[in-house]
């Protein structure tokens, strides 16, 4: 793991302790070129919802690249997500509004963009939704993934009953 990522992920993990956010683990690293960038693979599980697991991808680029294109602080906004249940699914105190809440947050610039999961309850289909984007403070990204977990059809136990 580079040392920009190494800060920036002991950062926002300090902020997630107080924002509830989920912590992640990689889980697997794949280099795609000769010069060092790769592509990271991390497990995260959601914090209120026991029993799913998340695995979010990412672009980490090297320190060969960043000096070659000049943009030593920005890693791309390119990211993926896929979920599934890993055990028996316990909702705790989720949030049941359409814009749903963060799950995760990790810095992918210095300062600027961040790397976020939101989950989302559809409850017209009982499913979770899980998306993953960047949150840059200027400009954007469109770039998007989701993850749908239903919830129909399993043993889940809602903690405060089903909405």
């Amino acid at each position: 793991m580079s040392k920009l990522r190494t800060f920036f992920l002991a950062a926002f993990s300090f902020a997630a302790v107080f924002t509830g956010a989920a912590s992640a683990e990689v889980v697997g690293k794949v280099g795609v070129d000769w010069i060092g960038n790769d592509i990271i693979v991390e497990a995260l599980s959601d914090p209120e919802v026991k029993g799913i697991t998340c695995h979010v991808t990412y672009f980490e680029r090297s320190l060969i690249d960043r000096f070659k294109k000049g943009n030593w602080f920005e890693d791309p906004s390119n990211n993926s997500i896929a979920c599934r249940q890993t055990g028996p699914i316990e909702i705790g105190n989720i949030d049941l509004s359409k814009d749903g809440s963060e799950v995760f947050r990790q810095g992918m610039s210095l300062i600027w963009k961040t790397l976020v999961v939101n989950r989302i309850y559809d409850k017209a289909n009982d499913s979770l939704i899980y998306l993953a984007h960047s949150r840059e403070l200027t400009d954007g990204s469109a770039k998007m993934s989701i993850s749908t977990i239903p919830l129909y059809g399993q043993n889940v136990t809602w903690k405060n009953g089903k909405p």
